[in-house]
């Protein structure tokens, strides 16, 4: 490890981007929405059923891996999923549903705090920087755009767009050698210990979990991160 790393690897989703917490509120305004139009729905039992539809769909990695591909497609399938388990005909609510969860969830992004400042800061001491994101090509470049984040990035690579995602090696080493660095000189930032801090680990990065949750490293995990942040602010903080 390096204290002045020639190079970072930041995570997007829950590490410069607040993406988990917009979801809860976004899904509970969405189920009270149209349980108001539909006799016989409970917004809290529908509620409770897209959650567990939802959760067993990806707990599945291979179908988490594919399904983040088609955030739209996937997100209608569980919804429908959820209304037939409930016994409601789906006259296009699976859709309506979905897509209003979407825009919701989409209001509700914002970078963490001190977010940018910490981008900021590594780009004026001269620090390459690559974002390494999931999912599909489209959805995470609306982010990089809305959030003007795109000009702090030497490197970009998208799952949708490189071909393959985290955790697969080739991403790594693809933005090492975008980057002219080696292991040693580069810290890899994310919240995502299999897919992030684990490879990277293993790869001989420097790596920094982001437990935005504050939950601390779970007991059943054997993935041990060189540092552990609640937010990408304290890399820079004395």
């Amino acid at each position: 490890m390096t204290d002045t790393p020639k190079a970072i690897f930041f995570d997007l989703d829950d590490t410069i981007l607040d993406f988990t917490s917009p979801a809860g509120p976004a899904w509970e305004e969405t189920s009270r929405r149209f349980t108001a139009e539909y006799v016989g729905i409970d917004a809290a039992t529908l509620l409770a059923t897209v959650h567990r539809v939802a959760g067993e769909y990806w707990a599945d990695p291979e179908r988490h891996r594919t399904g983040r591909l088609d955030l739209r497609t996937t997100r209608i399938r569980n919804a429908a999923d959820a209304l037939a388990e409930l016994g409601i005909p789906d006259d296009g609510l699976s859709t309506r549903l979905a897509e209003t969860f979407a825009h919701l969830r989409t209001e509700g992004l914002r970078l963490f705090a001190g977010a940018r400042q910490t981008l900021e800061h590594f780009r004026s001491n001269d620090v390459a920087m690559a974002l390494l994101t999931n999912g599909d090509g489209l959805g995470q470049r609306y982010k990089i755009d809305r959030f003007d984040l795109a000009d702090f990035f030497d490197c970009i690579l998208i799952e949708g767009e490189f071909g393959v995602g985290k955790p697969d090696e080739r991403v790594f080493r693809h933005a090492l050698t975008q980057l002219d660095c080696t292991p040693e000189q580069t810290w890899m930032v994310g919240d995502n210990l299999q897919w992030e801090i684990e490879p990277c680990r293993r790869l001989g990065l420097h790596t920094v979990w982001v437990d935005f949750l504050a939950a601390g490293l779970p007991q059943d995990v054997d993935i041990k991160p060189h540092r552990i942040v609640n937010n990408i602010n304290e890399l820079i903080e004395s």
